[in-house]
């Protein structure tokens, strides 16, 4: 909880004719590996049959030249990038998950987290179900699975798993002739397709990875919307359609890439939007306004171009050190902050500094930015969020499952600024965040911040409660005992 860690990527690709889809799918996956860093895995569709492989590890640790000849060619591929928010790491929940059943195979990759996923579980276990993982896709693919073997096609069973399914959900799924993407009633997560000139249909998470692979991008996968890709083109199915729509505005702030656009808007322009909402509430005056590598930056730019007050570059990042890199305890947590960051001093020194980051979650982080100015000469660290204070727990795929550790909770803005060392402190509000996208602030979920759940809360909220419930099990427990 040291920093919010963010979605899952998916992609899939539809062709009319056998080729590397596996490359394709690599490219892709390069472009989405901002959404997870924790595990990547590939599935090909070869005229039926399946070759997967996956693994934990950044997709270029993942897949060598040599992995990526043995999936050989095809007409279908789906790939996926995991962060975990459900289920713990390793290589048994790294996705896309294949199930070979009565009438064949399927594969299925997701980003999201079902509210009802334990209850889903708990009932296919009584039923006699046998679980692999302990991540919430695999729960999806048995509901399909089940609706797949009574129904008379892939596309019907997707349909009629989705009545079951609660939550948050972008699906890719591939059968042997079909590839299929689903997004849940709300749309709390992206979802796009596009065409590439060679007729190719591309799904995925961004059109960040639509631009990767050569694609144009034609548009969102609606809320509820599911849509079929076949040699006869593509077909939308749209019964699951007219819920209210409750995007998650945090993809704007953090999650998505500043080149990716989603429903019309560049999430670059959100971010320097935001920062303008900030310049208009926090008029300070300083010298000098920098950005935290790399989500703070386009809202630092927006709040120095409303302000007035001259951008600089103010620290310089480590590229080879991700979002993910290893903290095993507070000390380390510190003092990665000066492996992965450097001040450059010239910009800083002697200044009154504005610090613009894209959020606060337990200040952990925030307090060692802010010293690495303080040691580079900066007079005065004015920082400012531009995302508001987290306040709750989400339910839907970011990993944010306790208010224990968010520091907002607990602390005002002011006893934020002393804890973290900076001379003031101030939050985007709730209201501007929903108007980062340009529209009316309608159609986005800001549950994390103000506590308004566009669904029922679940019953089991920890991000290990697979484990947890295994653990529990009396059978487990007498079974390590006996060991």
């Amino acid at each position: 909880m040291a920093e919010i860690h963010e979605e899952c990527g998916v992609f899939g690709i539809f062709c009319n004719e056998a080729q590397k889809v596996a490359s394709t799918a690599y490219y892709a996956l390069f472009a989405l590996q901002h959404r997870g860093q924790e595990a990547a895995g590939i599935v090909v569709n070869d005229d039926g049959v399946f070759t997967a492989y996956k693994d934990v590890g950044l997709v270029n640790d993942v897949f060598s030249a040599e992995t990526l000849e043995k999936l050989g060619k095809g007409n279908m591929a789906i790939g996926h990038v995991r962060y975990g928010t459900t289920g713990a790491g390793g290589r048994e929940n790294a996705q896309p998950i294949v199930v070979n059943h009565l009438k064949g195979n399927m594969a299925l990759a997701h980003n999201g987290n079902l509210v009802n996923a334990y209850e889903l579980r708990s009932e296919l276990e009584n039923e006699g179900c046998i679980f692999h993982t302990t991540s919430d896709t695999e729960v999806i693919s048995y509901i399909v699975t089940k609706e797949r073997v009574k129904s008379r096609s892939i596309e019907d069973a997707v349909l009629s798993a989705m009545d079951r399914l609660k939550g948050a959900y972008s699906l890719v799924v591939m059968s042997p002739s079909k590839l299929i993407a689903a997004r849940d009633p709300h749309g709390f997560r992206p979802l796009c397709y596009g065409v590439r000139d060679d007729g190719a249909y591309i799904v995925a998470s961004e059109s960040c990875a639509l631009e990767a692979v050569g694609a144009k991008k034609v548009r969102e996968v609606r809320p509820g919307e599911v849509l079929v890709f076949t040699k006869d083109g593509v077909k939308s199915y749209e019964e699951h359609c007219g819920g209210e729509k409750r995007f998650c505005v945090f993809e704007y702030f953090y999650i998505a890439r500043p080149d990716s656009e989603i429903d019309g808007c560049y999430v670059h322009d959100a971010r320097r939007r935001a920062g303008e909402f900030l310049a208009e509430k926090y008029r300070i005056d300083a010298d000098v306004v920098i950005g935290v590598p790399d989500s703070g930056l386009d809202a630092a730019l927006g709040y120095a171009q409303k302000s007035g007050i001259p951008y600089a570059i103010g620290f310089i990042k480590n590229k080879y050190i991700g979002r993910t890199f290893i903290a095993p305890d507070q000390k380390v947590r510190e003092d990665k902050v000066k492996i992965k960051l450097n001040v450059i001093a010239s910009a800083v020194k002697g200044k009154r500094v504005i610090m613009v980051d894209d959020s606060i979650v337990r200040g952990t982080t925030s307090a060692p930015i802010v010293r690495l100015l303080r040691n580079a000469g900066a007079k005065e660290v004015h920082m400012l969020s531009s995302a508001p204070p987290f306040l709750n727990p989400c339910y839907y795929g970011t990993d944010i499952d306790s208010r224990d550790h968010l520091i907002a909770c607990h602390h005002t803005p002011e006893e934020i600024a002393k804890i973290i060392g900076a001379d003031s402190l101030g939050y985007l509000d709730v209201e501007h965040a929903k108007l980062l996208a340009g529209g009316d602030g309608t159609g986005f979920c800001t549950a994390c911040f103000d506590g308004r759940y566009p669904t029922e809360i679940p019953k089991a909220t920890n991000k290990n409660r697979f484990e947890q419930k295994i653990s529990l099990n009396p059978k487990f427990q007498k079974k390590n005992q006996e060991q």
